[in-house]
């Protein structure tokens, strides 16, 4: 039975803009991936990203490249090999997941052992800005529970009061996206630990970052630009305490259940997070999920549209995908 890839692009506009250490957009662009047999049609989302040096052209050529190979049957455990980690072959691998959903008749939940996967808390972001803008952003979304706030500038000391400031009740979280040094990164640790900060996402640039193993780590570091895959994972336990998973990092399901598994018996604590995308890219994290420590899957929310149909979000919580979406 033969099986086609096709591709296209989609530019989903974002509520406002979405601001980090790194730049602001006003929309996602995202690829999709559907991978079908004339009868059965399985779909999978990545979010191709510059840090990585990746653009849509770049991605949709590496998915181009393994229709062949997609065509004669290759299945997930041969495109681990035939395709490097990254949103390429997140969107592969996860078309494939669902397509063998569609053609088994059970769920990817069911294939995972899931029998009843359940609503997660997710976080919600916060954009860079300046502190009286976070304080005011923070408050406005202080009913929920967790907080994922954007910083990385050589002084964020006034964004973390303010934050705290404006969401006195939340769980917060910081995301740094390699935006401190060597000179900010203790008190910038400091004043965290004083405002009652739960984790701080990648606080130095990957592969700079071995004074994490010696300073005084009294808030939970979260390593995300430093680990992609099972790859050198075990070398990062003397500077991280965690790690983020995502699936556009990971190059898809297949690897990220690998790489949580692995993360597990190490010892690290475990969030899933994403890339801004439709509900289409979270909805197999949603099940990469399951009980980790952390969640951060608001893509959705932070578009002014989403496909349809998409998850249902309620609060601060994300609930499993329908079939009609994924899986």
């Amino acid at each position: 039975m033969s099986r086609y890839i096709e591709t296209t692009m989609t530019a989903f506009p974002i509520a406002g803009s979405f601001t980090i250490s790194r730049g602001s957009k006003t929309e996602a662009e995202v690829v999709t991936c559907v991978i079908h047999d004339g009868v059965h049609r399985g779909h999978g989302e990545c979010v191709p990203y510059g840090r990585y040096g990746e653009t849509i052209d770049s991605v949709m050529a590496q998915i181009a490249a393994v229709a062949g190979a997609i065509a004669g049957g290759l299945d997930r455990n041969g495109l681990m090999a035939e395709m490097k980690p990254g949103a390429a072959r997140n969107a592969v691998d996860c078309a494939l997941w669902d397509l063998e959903a569609k053609l088994s008749g059970t769920s990817v939940a069911s294939n995972l052992g899931i029998a009843a996967p359940k609503p997660l808390t997710t976080a919600y972001t916060i954009s860079l800005g300046e502190p009286e803008a976070m304080a005011a952003q923070a408050a406005a979304h202080a009913h929920r529970d967790l907080l994922k706030v954007k910083v990385g500038t050589p002084d964020d000391r006034s964004r973390i009061r303010a934050v705290r400031a404006g969401a006195p009740n939340s769980t917060i979280i910081l995301d740094a996206n390699e935006g401190w040094s060597e000179e900010t990164i203790a008190a910038h640790i400091a004043v965290a630990a004083e405002e009652r900060i739960a984790l701080i996402e990648q606080p130095l640039p990957a592969g700079h970052d071995a004074i994490l193993a010696a300073i005084d780590r009294t808030v939970t570091i979260c390593a995300d630009e430093s680990v992609h895959d099972r790859k050198g994972l075990a070398d990062l336990r003397d500077r991280y305490d965690a790690i983020n998973i995502k699936l556009d990092k990971t190059g898809g399901l297949t690897e990220a259940l690998l790489l949580k598994e692995e993360a597990e018996r190490l010892g690290f604590r475990i969030m899933v997070g994403c890339m801004v995308g439709s509900s289409l890219a979270m909805a197999p994290a949603v099940l990469l999920a399951q009980g980790v420590d952390f969640v951060d899957l608001d893509g959705p929310l932070l578009l002014a549209r989403d496909r349809e149909p998409g998850l249902v979000y309620r609060d601060s919580l994300v609930f499993p995908p329908e079939a009609a979406l994924w899986g």
